[in-house]
């Protein structure tokens, strides 16, 4: 199929979420070995052209995305509301990543609070689902995450997620960035200035812990 390359375009274009191999198969009775090289050209001359859009291969599947250093224009066209998650929904869903599968009551002992209203919120936002039931007495839920989640997060599959040391590495690059900025801030700051505030002076008050 000569046109297959721009076939599967099309069909990633308009497509709302990734495109797995096995789907465009079904649509186009294309080999996988064609489909392959199909999106392999597609990719190196998005690569190639260096323009607005890449082709990444997340969630399972295939899909055509803005490039990152663009989105503050796209902002400025789309105005999106980003979905905000507290600490506790954040918390939650990473326990359930890196332990799925994984029941309520294992979520709860490693948080060591109630998690029921948490749960509820993540399956409504269809970062989390319900694998089933565990064969123990209660028989509880079992949770897993969705592909909407590794779509949300920029993942392949749960492979890509961090690993604990990674995070740890992060975390204290990210301390001593801080350490550094502080350091440098109060060095610059006129006599004075690195005083406390006054209380109800540009400062939050009110805020819960």
């Amino acid at each position: 199929m000569d046109d297959l390359k721009n076939i599967i375009e099309s069909l990633l274009f308009v497509a709302e979420a990734p495109l797995s191999i096995e789907r465009l198969k079904q649509i186009t009775a294309a080999e996988t070995k064609e489909i392959r090289e199909a999106l392999e050209a597609l990719s190196n001359e998005y690569d190639a052209r260096k323009g607005g859009f890449l082709l990444r291969e997340v969630a399972g599947g295939y899909q055509i995305r803005t490039r990152p250093e663009y989105v503050d224009w796209i902002k400025r066209l789309l105005q999106p509301n980003p979905p905000r998650f507290s600490k506790a929904a954040m918390e939650t869903l990473a326990i359930i990543a890196y332990k799925q599968p994984i029941i309520r009551s294992e979520v709860e002992n490693i948080r060591g609070v109630d998690c029921g209203g948490v749960l509820r919120l993540l399956l409504e936002r269809k970062l989390i689902r319900i694998l089933g039931r565990k064969e123990i007495p209660g028989r509880p839920l079992i949770y897993a995450t969705t592909k909407q989640f590794l779509e949300m997060f920029d993942l392949k599959d749960l492979k890509d997620l961090p690993t604990p040391k990674e995070i740890e590495e992060f975390g204290k690059s990210s301390a001593d960035i801080s350490t550094e900025q502080a350091v440098s801030d109060r060095s610059d700051a006129p006599d004075g200035s690195d005083q406390p505030e006054e209380p109800g002076i540009n400062a939050d008050v009110g805020e819960n812990t």
